[in-house]
């Protein structure tokens, strides 16, 4: 299995990322680039936004919110990037010193959250950071809810989560530690790494192993696949029994991986 495969593979020194030169503008990572074709081939929608709703309890200040919100965009690069289209035609990076931030508020007043939430999603001009927006909607005196939406190329799941931690540390007054790197230091090393032989053989084997037609993923769905992507998405939510739960995490200890890779 993949197992087997990883252990006759050879090993590749460990090399930590190291920040990069500053530059006008910079490399996107791969995924960065993919997003971007794909949100051009998308003009003005929102397939590629990442929204969250956070329900806030109690008495809010909004100084030490908008605070906390500057300090995370002055902290996080991500946060101040935009992208643009080079003399050649690629997609690079422009990281900015200052960006315009206004933490948006609101009152919820005949809407349901879910209006409300709906009607703060909006499309986001690549071209123009920040590619973040906040929002305070007032449900009551002691009810908010804290609307957040990024864009998918400068965040995924793990990074928003990351920016909530982080928010409410700097809400409530603590220091955060400095950062070593930033996201664009990451596509700097990949773009270096796209040189080497180690790339280069791997990108021989998987062209090798995709080459020719490539047949269509045959999801067993309860309904035909549409012509047209729609992104319309929904979760389904299910519990593993304690025998099958015990089965995954002995598989991913005996292979040396996570449980999220197993799964």
């Amino acid at each position: 299995g993949l197992a087997a495969v990883i252990r006759e593979g050879t090993d590749s020194p460990y090399e930590a990322i190291k920040p990069a030169e500053k530059q006008e503008t910079y490399p996107v990572s791969s995924a960065q680039k993919r997003i971007y074709v794909l949100q051009q081939l998308e003009d003005g929608g929102t397939g590629y936004n990442m929204p969250a709703v956070l329900e806030l309890e109690g008495k809010l200040n909004p100084e030490r919110m908008d605070r906390a919100f500057q300090e995370l965009i002055k902290r996080h690069e991500s946060l101040r990037t935009a992208f643009e289209q080079d003399e050649g035609g690629d997609p690079v990076q422009r990281i900015h010193d200052e960006v315009p931030f206004t933490l948006q508020t609101t009152v919820l007043g005949e809407r349901t959250e879910q209006e409300a939430a709906a009607a703060f999603i909006k499309p986001f001009d690549l071209s123009q950071a920040p590619l973040f927006r906040a929002q305070i909607v007032k449900v009551s005196d002691e009810r908010h809810l804290l609307l957040v939406d990024m864009h998918h190329i400068i965040s995924d799941g793990v990074s928003v989560n990351i920016l909530i931690q982080e928010f409410g540390e700097l809400y409530n007054n603590r220091k955060l530690p400095a950062l070593r790197i930033q996201y664009k230091d990451y596509a700097v090393w990949q773009e270096g790494f796209k040189t080497g032989d180690a790339y280069k053989t791997q990108e021989a084997y998987w062209l090798k192993q995709l080459e020719g037609e490539l047949p269509v993923l045959d999801l067993p769905a309860d309904h035909a696949r549409p012509p047209v992507r729609s992104f319309a998405g929904d979760k389904v939510s299910f519990t593993l029994d304690q025998e099958v739960a015990s089965g995954l995490h002995k598989l991913a200890r005996e292979n040396g991986s996570t449980l999220y890779m197993v799964l």
